[in-house]
């Protein structure tokens, strides 16, 4: 086992950035500004939509990076009734999304 670790380790690979543009490219098609503010912006207004239960939740979980266990302490609930709240905030922030996009001709 160690004899492949070892082997493994052994095996360098270089990629000369300079020479590649791929990383460029990517980001460039990829990347457009205003499209991720609008997106942004969908999520944020979505966010506000939530009953504060549920927003509560995924914003200590997803922005704060608590996890489940951690929430439960702060908010004095049942882990469970935490992942539940977690799970059913999820859904309705993307149901919310969905609607305002559908509402603009977009879907994501």
């Amino acid at each position: 086992m160690n004899r492949c670790i070892n082997q493994l380790k052994k095996r360098k690979y270089s990629v000369d950035i300079e020479q590649t543009d791929i990383a460029e490219n990517h980001y460039n098609s990829c990347y457009d500004e205003e499209e991720m503010l609008l997106k942004v912006a969908a999520v944020k207004k979505a966010m506000a939509q939530l009953p504060d239960g549920y927003r509560t939740v995924l914003s200590l979980y997803l922005m704060e990076g608590y996890d489940h266990e951690e929430i439960a302490g702060i908010l004095q609930l049942a882990e469970s009734t935490v992942r539940t709240q977690y799970m059913r905030a999820k859904q309705k922030l993307l149901q919310l999304i969905n609607k305002e996009h559908e509402q603009a001709g977009r879907i994501y």
